[in-house]
């Protein structure tokens, strides 16, 4: 079984010139990131729940696969190796906002 050619996880090869506007660096071309999958990953079940198990199944084994705007985790792998959260439109690859993954879990750790 032959396995098929792609220049990304996140299958951009004719959108090769998509832009990530950095909040810190301004804008960065996307081959200066790795896509590390969905954001949601950020918000990791509480261990001591009672039913624990449960919620790390659904968070480690099922996702959705929406088409429309999804909130991404992408890795500025040749740069500062910042970590952000881009919401970007599967089907278009439109990038609608793009903020530090720090600032978001820093608001997240505030909350609970």
């Amino acid at each position: 079984m032959r396995k098929g050619w792609a220049h990304s996880q996140t299958c951009i090869e004719r959108h090769n010139n998509m832009i990530i506007d950095h909040p810190l660096l301004g804008p960065r071309d996307a081959r200066e990131f790795v896509y590390l999958g969905d954001a949601s990953l950020m918000n990791r079940p509480d261990w001591k729940d009672e039913n624990a198990a449960e919620q790390f199944y659904e968070y480690l084994y099922l996702r959705t696969n929406t088409m429309g705007e999804h909130r991404e985790l992408w890795y500025h792998e040749h740069g500062d190796r910042s970590w952000l959260v881009v919401t970007r439109h599967t089907l278009t690859h439109e990038i609608t906002k793009v903020e530090l993954a720090r600032d978001l879990g820093l608001n997240v750790g505030q909350n609970k």
